[in-house]
C-alpha cells in the first residue's frame, strides 16, 4: 500500500543551512523509490495558520517512506533542516 511523507514548512529560520539541506537532500533520494507529488507549489489553507510550503512525496508502501528517511543520507540533510527551518513531518498510509 502507497505511503506518503508530508513535509510542512512552517518557517525559515537560515537560508544558508536550507540550501545546503537542499543539495544533500537530492543526493539522499539515492535509489529510494520516492515520487515529488507537490514540491513548494502554490498552496490555499482552508483551516488553521498558514504555512510557507508544502512537500509530498510518494512512495511504494511505509518501509520504504522510513527507509529513506532513516538513510544516513537524508539524515545527514536532516541536521541542515533543522538549521534551516521549522517543519512538520508526517508519514501516512495510502488506502486500498
Amino acid at each position: 500500500m502507497a505511503a506518503y511523507a508530508v513535509m510542512i514548512r512552517e518557517r525559515m529560520k537560515d537560508p544558508e543551512e536550507f540550501a545546503a539541506y537542499g543539495q544533500l537532500a537530492r543526493a539522499a533520494r539515492g535509489d529510494h523509490p520516492l515520487k515529488a507529488l507537490a514540491f513548494y507549489g502554490p498552496h490555499q489553507v482552508a483551516e488553521g495558520d498558514d504555512v510557507e510550503g508544502v512537500v509530498l512525496l510518494e512512495f511504494p508502501d511505509m518501509a520504504a517512506a522510513r527507509a529513506w528517511y532513516d538513510s544516513p543520507a537524508y539524515q545527514a540533510a536532516k541536521a541542515h533542516r533543522l538549521k534551516g527551518a521549522d517543519y512538520r513531518v508526517i508519514f501516512v498510509e495510502g488506502v486500498s
